[in-house]
């Protein structure tokens, strides 16, 4: 029987309630029982953002308490799923922060194109609009068809939304205007056909897209790669887990590979300050750096 779901009364009470019975204690009672239960790893995700996606999905679930969550997601694959769409938050845009994109594509798709062939990891790219940001802009670069773009998430929802390639028209507007700054070649209207309320972008702009699942927090390096996208993705986890994604973006990347990250993230801190070389700082653009003599690579 589906779990009945909250009236919008009702939930905001639930969420009043919760903001003052939630502790840290008990979130972390739950992320240990997601990972022992589900194998996903969320115990190194930043507190106050953990603790903001916990309280709406209580509301939506009309749980008073984070144990009340708890046994309700342990006891229910299905409910699971809903409640990993609030811990990921599957939401983009296409060639989103413009000004990243240009860079990219004035900066280091010409270091790009001297490679015969080309690796790319696109890390959390939830529902897909990145994807086919990248793709497009390869292609006009020309360097789609020699491209292999593995493009990963937690999130088999998302994963799947992201296969189809299919946005809602409505934001088609916004994603245009990003394009043309980002400086598009063509008109957008090119790459998708419409219908009644949706934008289907051509397939083959994700011809040699692979889409599979990995976790930053519990998977290991599977290819090695000569660019890294890995955008708002790492302003959500906490200090030890940020380490550990970009220690495999160093370890995936190939001799004097590029990195790229969110435009409010930053590798300074970070045990892998030392181990990449800033190309835009602005923009996020990282590019790996030579093992200096006797220095582990």
């Amino acid at each position: 029987m589906p779990h009945k779901r909250a009236s919008t009364g009702l939930a905001r009470g639930v969420l009043h309630h919760a903001r003052s019975s939630v502790s840290d204690t008990e979130l972390n009672a739950l992320m240990e029982a997601i990972y022992l239960q589900y194998s996903h790893d969320f115990r190194n995700y930043s507190g106050a953002s953990q603790k903001r996606r916990i309280l709406q999905a209580m509301a939506h679930f009309e749980c008073p308490t984070v144990t009340a969550l708890q046994t309700l997601v342990l006891k229910d694959a299905t409910l699971f799923m809903e409640l990993l769409q609030y811990l990921t938050i599957p939401v983009s845009e296409m060639f989103r922060d413009p000004a990243f994109f240009l860079a990219l594509r004035q900066q280091v798709m010409p270091v790009l194109q001297t490679y015969p062939s080309l690796k790319i990891w696109i890390a959390g790219c939830s529902t897909g609009e990145e994807v086919y940001s990248l793709a497009i802009l390869l292609r006009e670069e020309g360097l789609l068809d020699k491209s292999l773009i593995y493009a990963t998430d937690i999130n088999p929802v998302a994963l799947a939304k992201a296969r189809r390639g299919i946005f809602p028209l409505g934001s088609i507007r916004g994603h245009t205007a990003n394009y043309q700054q980002a400086g598009g070649r063509q008109a957008f209207s090119d790459y998708y056909s419409a219908s009644y309320d949706a934008a289907i972008f051509d397939p083959s702009l994700c011809a040699n897209v692979t889409f599979s699942d990995h976790s930053l927090a519990t998977d290991s390096v599977f290819s090695e790669t000569q660019l890294v996208l890995c955008r708002n993705v790492l302003i959500y986890f906490n200090k030890t887990l940020q380490d550990r994604a970009l220690g495999l973006f160093h370890e995936s990347l190939s001799h004097r590979g590029f990195m790229a990250l969110g435009s409010k993230e930053s590798i300074e801190f970070s045990g892998y300050a030392g181990h990449f070389a800033a190309l835009d700082k602005p923009a996020r653009i990282f590019r790996k750096l030579e093992a200096a003599p006797g220095q582990a690579p």
